[in-house]
Parts: structure tokens; sequence; C-alpha cells
């Protein structure tokens, strides 16, 4: 029951008006941001999908974005890949030409001159580095130079040489996420890309009676696997063999030794993770020596890298020796050269396969969008018939009022 006065009609077109008020502005503040829900309360199921909506958008951007970022850093990888295995293919046209015995010495060593600059952009290829100014080819160490090189006296030369290039960077990948959970692998190791033949390493202790003394944790080529406390070393052989690294291990026959090979190019990569298994295999000197330069006293090594090869050929030109360019040097060139076109086509695969995310990312993103929009734009044609509604009602609420207090200050003044 409502009680009647003279104030009612006074208050609920008051009430009216402020309520009229409120939805014209309401509709002016849509029109304004163009966004249809300006609070959570406006419609919250519609909210809940525009946020999780949003926040997916966002993390689809970040995938193209990604995949973009990481197809640029393979093209620009490529490249120079593509110009080292231009240099190995010069290289063995030289090495065909000077084994076929119809030179002389003097000959063999302008020869030599040719191969040596080769030998130099071969290394300027493998330090090269990208527009961030980082090392494209040593791994996750991307501040430092991925190779050293040792100059020393060369017999036949009377100029300082490249002696020895060395591995300065790591064998770490970086791990790209371009999709929920699913990621590529970015793996610019050096000691990959410019390694020419399967590495091998050849323990010189007797490691037959060996046996583990306590839990230890040893990484083989970045794979790390367990050793538990009483393992012999045929134990230890099965679980490398049966890892993911691209390893396998064995027991020489003669000599008892641990011995590792490569299953395709690469320089081999042994470290103790926690415990002494393998310096006390003999295979690797302590902890405070980083691999892969940390192989024990004794420990002999087979299977070099691409500037080895080079460097041999340069050096069997200066000395004369046709004999080794025609036999293992040819060969460890063909090696370098397989390994190169290998890494080749796979730089290329991870190209093509980055461009796949980069390419449905973005159809992704217009789809999210679609969906945003749905949930969030305000419907123009909508919005404006809506406030022209308002607005009319609003003017006809006012006039209505004014007709009903017609009296003013003027109607007592008579």
């Amino acid at each position: 029951m409502h009680r009647i006065s003279s104030n009612m009609n006074n208050m609920n077109t008051q009430s009216a008006l402020r309520l009229q008020e409120s939805r014209l502005n309401r509709a002016n503040n849509q029109i304004s941001s163009q966004q249809k829900l300006l609070n959570l309360r406006d419609d919250p199921i519609a909210a809940g999908h525009l946020v999780r909506y949003q926040s997916y958008l966002g993390r689809v951007k970040n995938f193209e974005k990604n995949a973009l970022t990481l197809s640029d850093e393979f093209a620009v990888r490529e490249g120079y890949m593509q110009n080292s295995l231009e240099i190995m293919q010069r290289v063995r046209e030289l090495a065909v030409t000077g084994a076929n015995g119809i030179y002389n010495k003097e000959d063999m060593k302008n020869m030599a001159t040719e191969v040596d600059e080769l030998l130099k952009s071969l290394v300027q290829n493998a330090n090269a580095i990208d527009a961030d100014g980082k090392s494209i080819f040593a791994g996750t160490n991307t501040k430092a130079t991925a190779f050293d090189i040792e100059m020393g006296n060369v017999e036949g030369s009377g100029v300082p040489l490249i002696q020895n290039v060395r591995y300065n960077g790591n064998i770490d990948v970086n791990q790209v996420e371009v999709d929920e959970n699913k990621y590529l692998i970015n793996d610019n190791a050096g000691n990959k890309t410019f390694w020419a033949e399967n590495q091998q390493v050849f323990g010189a202790r007797d490691a037959s009676q060996w046996q583990a003394n306590r839990d230890s944790i040893i990484s083989v080529d970045g794979v790390e696997i367990k050793i538990n406390e009483g393992d012999n070393i045929y134990t230890v052989i099965n679980k490398i063999n049966k890892s993911d690294a691209a390893v396998k291990a064995s027991l020489d026959p003669i000599r008892n030794g641990l011995n590792f090979e490569t299953t395709d190019a690469r320089q081999l990569w042994l470290q103790d993770v926690e415990g002494t298994a393998l310096n006390e295999l003999g295979i690797v000197k302590d902890a405070s020596q980083r691999p892969p330069y940390n192989l024990g006293d004794g420990v002999r090594v087979a299977g070099g890298s691409m500037f080895d090869a080079v460097i041999a050929f340069r050096n069997a030109l200066l000395s004369g020796d046709q004999e080794s360019i025609g036999g293992r040097v040819l060969g460890t060139l063909d090696l370098g050269i397989n390994s190169l076109v290998s890494r080749l086509a796979k730089s290329g695969s991870e190209y093509e396969r980055a461009q796949l995310n980069a390419t449905r990312s973005s159809k992704l993103a217009l789809d999210v969008t679609q969906q945003v929009s749905r949930e969030g734009d305000l419907d123009y044609t909508e919005a404006i018939t809506n406030l022209k509604m308002l607005d009319y009602t609003n003017q006809a609420t006012l006039s209505q009022a004014g007709k009903m207090y017609s009296s003013t200050l003027l109607n007592y003044m008579r």
C-alpha cells in the first residue's frame, strides 16, 4: 500500500529521470569506449569468455612472434652454412687437383696459400654474429666467440699459420614456445655444424673391475645418466646405450678401457655432474675442467672437425705429401661436406616448420580476434538506436514533468 501525498508525484518523476539519465550515460560510455561490457556485472558469462579470449589472443601473438624470430635466426644461420659448404667444396676441388701427382712442391705451396685463406674464411663463418651481436654457432653461450684459434709455426711456411681451432661454446639448446606447450629447438652448437667425423674416445684405464661406490650422475653429450651405488662397468655401458645420447659406449676387448663413439659427426661432450664416476674410469679430469677439453691423461681421441681436415690438407700441401692428400685428407673432406649438407637440410626443415607455425598462429589470431569482437565489441547500429530511444524517452519525461509542475513564482505575484 502506498501513502498518497503531495510529494509522491515529484519523487516518482525524479526517480524515473535519474534512472533514464543512468541508462543514457551508460549508452554514451559504451559508444565512447567502443566496448559492450563496461563492468563485469553487466554480463558475467560474456565477461568470463572475453577475459579468456583476450589472454589467449595475447599468447597466440607471442607464439607468432617467436616463430618469426626463430625463422629469421634459421635463415641467417643457413646463409653462413651455405657459404661454408661452398668453401669446403672449393677445398675439395683443390685436394683432388693436388692429389693427381702432376704438380711439383712449389706449385703445391702456392695452392696451400689459397687453402689457408679458405680456412680463414671458414673460421670467420663459424665465428659469425647476428644483428643482435650474438654468436650464431656457440650454443647458448652467445656472448662468447664460438671458436678460438691457435697460431703457430708450420713447416714450409715462413709466417705463423692457424694450427688448431678449439670450440669455445656449449651444446645447450634453446626451446622456443610456438604453441601451447609445443616447442621448437634452436640448436646452434658449432661443434656439430662444423664437425667432419664421428668422434671416438678410448679410455686408457682398466675398467673391468670398476664398481660405483656411491650414487652419481654423468653427462654424455648433454644427456644426464644416473649411476647407482654398486653399478659395474657393464651396467654403466648399458645405461649409456639405452639413453637418448647420440653416443655408443663399449668396453675395449684388449685394454678393458671404456670407449665412446658418437653416432654422427659431432664432438663428444663428457662430464661428471655429481660424483666422480668418469674421473675414476680415467675418462675425464676433475670437475674443475670444463668439456670438451677435459679428457683425462692417456685418453686417445679420433675424429676431428672440418678445420682439422683443412689444416691437415694445407700442411700436406706445404710438405708436398701427395699420398696423404689423396687418402686420408680427401676422405675427411668428403665426410665434412656430407655432414654439412645434412646439417643444412636439417636447418632448412626447421626454417620451414617455423614458417608454418607463424602462418598458423597468424590465422588463429584472426579467429580469436573474432571471438573477442563477438563478446566485447559494441554493435554501433544497435547502440545508436538505443541511445536515440533513451534520449527521446528522457526528453518526453522532462516535457511531461514540466506540464505537471507548470506553476511558477509569477503565479503568486498577481
